[in-house]
């Protein structure tokens, strides 16, 4: 069974001894035949050699280095699940690796929009419409994002909702909290990393997060 760790990416990478083009080409070679083959040292030396890569165009796209490593994740889990469909006649495996990037990274851009659309879409139901006024898929989006919020450690529930419901900036959630402003932005990333499992796959009833 494979399974990734949470590897910070971002450090230094070991060096690599220069190899010549027609080597290194062989050994990319070796390394799709290894994944192919279900291989798990070479998937290993797979996820060294492209981590950083993905790692890189990720961050750069999504602009938030928590999301990159849970893409970069989802990224070689889904090479490792999904190798049975690399073509090598189609292109080597780093542009493979790529693809598969850019479209996990497309689909990580639609769930933001996703949760930034039914966060604003609450709110705004909150202060505007009245009971008999709501539709109810909009009661249904405001029950989900409640009962997500109430599952949330204490001080990621209280910073999540001082920027929701009083449109709180982080700065001033950290003035009248008194936490540090580095604190306030780890409970946001946390919280809104939970809204987001909660939201978009939302659990069987009796779990918790």
């Amino acid at each position: 069974m494979i399974t990734i760790t949470n590897t910070r990416l971002t450090d230094p990478a070991v060096p690599v001894t220069p190899v010549a083009p027609a080597e290194e080409t062989r050994y990319e070679e070796e390394l799709a035949r290894g994944l192919v083959a279900a291989d798990e040292e070479a998937f290993a030396a797979i996820y060294r050699r492209w981590g950083s890569l993905v790692h890189t165009m990720a961050t750069r796209l999504l602009g938030d280095t928590y999301e990159a490593e849970d893409v970069t994740q989802q990224v070689f889990l889904g090479a490792w699940h999904g190798r049975a469909g690399f073509r090598p006649e189609r292109g080597p495996l780093g542009a493979w690796l790529v693809g598969i990037t850019r479209r996990k990274i497309v689909d990580a851009l639609a769930a933001r929009t996703r949760r930034l659309t039914l966060i604003d879409s609450v709110g705004r139901d909150a202060d505007t419409a009245g009971p008999d006024e709501t539709a109810p898929d909009r009661v249904l989006d405001r029950v989900l994002l409640v009962d997500a919020l109430a599952r949330l450690p204490r001080h990621q529930r209280e910073v999540l909702c001082m920027a929701f419901y009083e449109d709180l900036t982080q700065a001033q959630i950290a003035e009248r909290t008194g936490m540090p402003l580095g604190t306030v932005k780890s409970h946001a990333r946390r919280g809104l990393h939970r809204l987001r499992l909660v939201i978009e796959q939302p659990p069987v009833p009796g779990t918790d997060l």
